[in-house]
């Protein structure tokens, strides 16, 4: 019995690496074909995995835990949650963010936990669309185009910032101080903190190709010599995009898709299709049809918001939040998130098309 429950644990846990593999194997079977994986496929991979292990090495450090604690003092404690998240996504990634930030808010005495969470879910995906490290299809848009980083950034930016106003308005409304002040654990930094400082900024600097791609590999030494706990990282993760990337060149050989050629069916189909698939693989599928890079982040950055599959950040707030032990009416959190993520969906695609009216998105 305990084996089944523990099958079963792992097929809800890991759906979208099974969905991933057998989306391959059908795909290859199908077209007769083994998938093609080009060199800029595995950079992609091999720069997710130091980007990981560097924050995971930060995690461990407790610099990131010492950080979120002194921001719990003081008011507007739902404002600096949701702009610590904000920020924080931007440089850590949404998904990491919401690891921190998350059960935090759920330690505090603070009302209205719910739409905190929720906030923080919305303000991650929003904070980390601003840049090309921020979250998965960003970095693997911004690599895959050959983007610069400027461009990148003025090109999202309206988005993540419209949104960054929203959050305050929205956070200011809701109430301003937790009922008491909280316990403080005092975490210790320890002295490995300074070490993945700057391997984070050296990760940084190869993102950004102001630095060569192997010079990565002193991540990894660095790792085995001062802490080999931070090398685990989320491998099944990883093996998931390797397999989108097969799975994405298989479609590609299989359809010729032309009406996916113009810029806002782009958008639009990336933003639908990230509702199902979540929108790391639709960015890994879109790209494979398409040069317009800049609808592509918008579909799937405006894709991460909606439901819970839209972004794989908003399955890990709502995992956090429903197992923790004082949270109760789970089907009202549900409902609540996905009222909440549709509401910003729409205001992503009506934004999406009134920045492409007035010009500031200009079709390659």
């Amino acid at each position: 019995m305990r084996r089944q429950f523990s099958f079963l644990g792992f097929i809800i846990n890991e759906w979208l690496l099974i969905a991933s593999v057998s989306g391959l194997i059908i795909t290859s079977v199908y077209s007769r074909r083994l998938p093609s994986f080009s060199a800029n496929d595995f950079n992609i991979i091999f720069l997710l995995f130091i980007l990981f292990v560097v924050v995971k090495g930060l995690e461990h450090s407790g610099l990131i835990q010492w950080l979120s604690e002194h921001i719990e003092k003081g008011t507007y404690l739902p404002l600096k949650l949701v702009l610590i998240t904000f920020f924080l996504s931007m440089f850590i990634t949404n998904d990491v963010a919401l690891i921190v930030i998350v059960p935090l808010t759920l330690s505090l005495n603070a009302g209205r936990k719910d739409i905190l969470v929720i906030l923080e879910a919305l303000a991650a995906n929003a904070g980390s669309a601003l840049t090309p490290f921020g979250n998965p299809q960003n970095l693997f848009i911004y690599w895959f185009y050959h983007v610069h980083p400027c461009n990148f950034v003025l090109e999202i930016a309206p988005f993540s910032l419209t949104f960054l106003v929203i959050l305050i308005i929205v956070s200011l409304l809701i109430s301003k101080t937790a009922k008491r002040e909280p316990e403080h654990k005092n975490v210790k930094v320890k002295f490995t903190a300074a070490i993945y400082g700057i391997l984070w900024l050296i990760t940084i600097l190869i993102v950004l190709r102001l630095l060569p791609l192997p010079l990565g590999i002193i991540v990894v030494i660095a790792a085995i010599f001062f802490d080999k706990s931070s090398l685990r990282i989320d491998y099944a993760l990883l093996f998931t995009l390797f397999c989108f990337f097969g799975l994405a060149d298989n479609i590609k050989n299989i359809l010729e898709i032309t009406a996916f050629r113009h810029s806002e069916h782009i958008f639009l189909f990336s933003a639908l299709i990230s509702q199902i698939t979540s929108n790391v693989p639709a960015a890994l599928l879109f790209a494979r049809f398409t040069p317009h890079w800049k609808d592509l982040v918008w579909g799937t950055n405006v894709g991460g918001f909606g439901n819970l599959v839209g972004s794989l950040a908003n399955l890990i707030a709502y995992k956090i939040y429903v197992a923790h032990k004082e949270t109760t009416r789970m089907a009202n959190f549900t409902t609540k998130f996905i009222i909440w993520g549709y509401f910003a969906f729409f205001i992503g695609i009506a934004l999406y098309f009134l920045v492409r009216k007035i010009g500031l998105i200009i079709p390659q």
